[in-house]
């Protein structure tokens, strides 16, 4: 969820010693090597310990235990919050559900990793593109990745928009804030899923709402965590999230995801990195189920 904010996290981002006993995860079979991924991590250990960042995420969706001390209220149900922001990354930031399959240690900053849909899919399904939708310096999506979709939600006063930014004013400062989050595996199929139509925003009892939030993917793990992205690899995120996320994923036409990239109000036109899976419990909260 975001790249961070530089003025809102430039507290966070202070320079470590690397310190403390790595956790490993995955193989260096695809990617850099195990040993850099459990350096980050135990420089996210060292960077954290005593410093009273609250739960942290991503996180396995399937482990509930977590030992993190800090607690704060569970945002209201997103439909009575504001709808400010929506993104996603490429491969499932979480991990569980009908997405367990490592995809890799990828290149150390967020892409080539993550998890990916555990199921199978037709060879029609899997057709090639003549190019790659949303490019970039890290590439682009084919049939068959998987993407895990961001809602975000603020008890703000606030429009939909670009960025974390969105879903903050100056009138407050500290609002609660709620990501409703589904994993859906792009396929080349004009009868699957339209990713528009996903997104499509519109005003439900006063309030900024997308208004095709799927409600058939499962019983959504609810946790308290943070912000995500690879940006916090190495370092706490200072904001506290609720998370809602739905363990079943949705198949979606690839085409029209890069409608969507083309031209959206949240200036979005290629997949975020993810964040490594955090696995320390001392950054976990403790999810009763």
């Amino acid at each position: 969820m975001f790249e961070p904010l530089p003025a809102l996290i430039a507290a966070a981002l202070s320079t470590l010693a690397l310190s403390g006993a790595a956790l490993a995860v995955g193989s260096s079979a695809s990617g850099v090597p195990d040993e850099l991924i459990a350096a980050q991590r135990a420089k996210l250990a060292e960077e954290t310990k005593g410093a009273g960042f609250g739960p942290q995420s991503p996180r396995d969706i399937g482990a509930a235990a977590g030992r993190n001390p800090r607690l704060f209220s569970t945002a209201p149900d997103y439909r009575q919050m504001n709808l400010c922001n929506i993104h996603f990354h490429e491969s499932a930031e979480h991990r569980g559900g009908e997405f367990t399959r490592y995809a890799g240690n990828g290149d150390g900053n967020g892409y080539g990793t993550g998890y990916v849909y555990d199921g199978e899919l037709s060879t029609a399904e899997l057709a090639p593109l003549a190019q790659p939708i949303g490019s970039n310096a890290h590439g682009g999506l084919e049939p068959g990745d998987t993407i895990e979709l961001h809602y975000v939600h603020t008890t703000a006063q606030a429009q939909p928009g670009p960025t974390l930014g969105a879903c903050l004013s100056d009138a407050v400062k500290n609002p609660q804030l709620r990501v409703e989050a589904q994993v859906f595996v792009l396929v080349n199929d004009e009868n699957a899923l339209d990713f528009n139509y996903l997104t499509e925003l519109g005003m439900r009892g006063g309030l900024h709402q997308a208004l095709h939030i799927p409600e058939d993917s499962g019983t959504p793990v609810v946790y308290a965590g943070s912000t995500t992205g690879p940006s916090y690899n190495e370092a706490g995120s200072p904001f506290e999230v609720t998370w809602s996320v739905r363990p079943k994923v949705a198949r979606v036409n690839i085409h029209s995801v890069g409608k969507w990239l083309e031209s959206n109000i949240f200036d979005e036109d290629h997949a975020h990195g993810v964040r490594n899976l955090v696995l320390n419990p001392a950054l976990l909260s403790d999810i009763t189920r």
